[in-house]
């Protein structure tokens, strides 16, 4: 079976388990979900889900973060992973936000990828779920799922989102990247998981990556030899 006809198939499957995508971040604009998407680094969206509301009481727009401290920035996020960083990134961010693009999220992936804190995952959630623009955000879900399911080498993400998108159709991008992650934390997760069981590692992963898997290697020394 070809990656083509594998994706076929996946798409087939994922859109019967998940017609709908609700987003996992809560948000009400573009600038809340850029915000949370950063936040969500190193972090469970759960997790940014309990800390955001009490972050955008006081800071919904890029005018009102820029005028905190970053001290106050980082006690409202503390339980978050990195909140240094991420308090500094989230101050610095709305201040360009607010000098170059007059305080609004620009819909565009260059510009947004030359904001602090904001790679190039974030960009492209911000410009799939806020815009509705094609992007295929790969986390490490996608990045693990699509190298079990034999659509990508695995190499690195770069190289799984270019398969990716060469196997999905342009127009279905949007949807799909949710679609792996919700089934990759309902159906296959990273350790102890039996692929002969899974609805679709049971048929798209290879023998020999399920002889791999079993016998427990580490992810580098898996995608050496796949």
């Amino acid at each position: 079976m070809t990656r083509a006809e594998k994706a076929e198939r996946i798409g087939r499957l994922l859109d019967e388990l998940y017609p709908e995508q609700p987003i996992p971040l809560d948000h009400v604009d573009p600038y809340t979900l850029l915000v949370a998407v950063a936040l969500s680094a190193q972090t469970t969206d759960k997790k940014v889900n309990e800390v955001s509301p009490a972050l955008f009481a006081v800071a919904s727009t890029p005018a009102q973060m820029a005028a905190l401290e970053v001290e106050q920035i980082r006690a409202l996020i503390r339980e978050i992973g990195l909140a240094p960083t991420k308090a500094k990134n989230l101050k610095k961010m709305a201040a360009l936000l607010v000098e170059r693009h007059g305080g609004e999220v620009p819909p565009d992936m260059q510009a947004l990828e030359a904001l602090p804190g904001v790679g190039h995952k974030t960009a492209s959630v911000v410009m799939a779920q806020a815009f509705g623009v094609p992007a295929f955000p790969v986390d490490t879900h996608i990045h693990r799922l699509a190298a079990r399911w034999g659509l990508s080498s695995g190499r690195n993400v770069a190289t799984t989102e270019r398969d990716l998108k060469k196997v999905f159709p342009r127009d279905t991008w949007n949807r799909r990247h949710l679609q792996i992650i919700f089934f990759g934390r309902e159906h296959c997760p990273a350790r102890n998981h039996d692929l002969a069981a899974c609805p679709i590692c049971g048929w798209a992963a290879t023998k020999k990556r399920m002889r791999e898997e079993a016998a427990g290697l580490p992810p580098k020394r898996r995608r050496k030899r796949s």
